[in-house]
């Protein structure tokens, strides 16, 4: 017998998602028996929650009345499971964690050993990726992201600031000569990174209040930091990064940072994100516990730099 309770997470997905497949996918379960415990629900309820079309699903006027109390009663179970796991001694079971590639490989991947030390009973599937994955569509528990942080869907938790730098190496600046000014960037050759509003392919912002904003060509242009940091230690050009991607080719001599006359700027942050609306489960509120820990208000990658 299908349950009452699974129909109402199906439904609540349907709603959210706008359709049998992706609610199915959210849910662990095929589009067929999603499909089931939707008819069962409104055959139980007598009543039709959502008009069926070949192209997406939407909800009736009793649909959508039944949503609200449907979203509070899953509210209150999952509030509910967390109050009774909150004291747990052992977290356990899989965490879904998504992080950016650069950022996950430097700074996330070297934490999770020490993670698992003190959750032995817990598995980490951690996928590394640039593109914003949707946490419920996909099924993720909760994801990183560093930058600014617009996403209303997502409750989110700031673990570190975010600063940034313009740099190069010194056989680029030998060349090219030094800039003083952001004016001056715009006669260089500039790496500009294309998932950024701010750092971007055409512009760059500067200043606390990002209202100095020069615009940037060059050469090459990447979604991957790292890819930019390589071409600028051979000599490329110039990138304007986050420092957790630069801060051990500084370190190292391979770049030099570049002090101009508007100050680079600082991000939002990192954040750790969950979906918004429910209270985050025991295995997520333990991996944003611990990253705040180890990450904290002066994050290492800054200290490096200012050592």
């Amino acid at each position: 017998m299908l349950d009452r309770f699974t129909g109402m997470q199906v439904f609540v997905r349907v709603a959210a998602l706008g359709s049998l497949s992706a609610a199915g996918r959210a849910l662990g379960m095929s589009q067929t028996m999603a499909a089931k415990h939707l008819t069962a629900l409104e055959a139980r309820l007598s009543v039709k929650l959502v008009h069926r079309t070949t192209r997406r699903l939407t909800l009736t006027d009793a649909g959508r009345i039944y949503l609200d109390a449907a979203e509070r009663i899953l509210g209150e179970v999952d509030a509910a499971d967390a109050e009774a796991t909150a004291g747990a001694a052992e977290v356990s079971g899989t965490l879904r964690l998504n992080v950016p590639v650069s950022f996950g490989m430097r700074e996330i991947a070297p934490l999770i050993p020490d993670f698992l030390k003190n959750h032995p009973a817990l598995n980490i599937d951690l996928e590394l990726t640039d593109r914003r994955v949707d946490l419920i569509e996909e099924g993720w528990d909760a994801a990183v992201r560093v930058g600014d942080m617009t996403d209303l869907s997502l409750s989110a938790r700031w673990l570190a600031p975010c600063h940034t730098l313009v740099c190069a190496a010194p056989g680029y600046l030998n060349k090219h000569g030094t800039p003083r000014s952001v004016e001056d960037l715009a006669h260089h050759n500039c790496l500009g990174y294309t998932l950024s509003r701010t750092l971007g392919a055409g512009r760059w912002l500067f200043g606390e209040d990002r209202k100095a904003m020069v615009t940037i060509t060059g050469s090459m242009t990447s979604n991957n930091g790292d890819a930019l940091v390589a071409a600028a230690i051979a000599g490329q050009g110039l990138v304007y990064q986050p420092t957790f991607l630069v801060r051990r080719e500084i370190a190292a001599g391979l770049l030099v940072p570049i002090p101009l006359d508007h100050a680079p700027i600082v991000l939002e942050g990192v954040f750790a994100v969950y979906p918004a609306g429910r209270r985050p489960a025991a295995k997520v509120r333990a991996i944003i516990d611990f990253l705040v820990k180890r990450l904290g208000p002066t994050p290492p990658w800054d200290l490096q730099i200012a050592a």
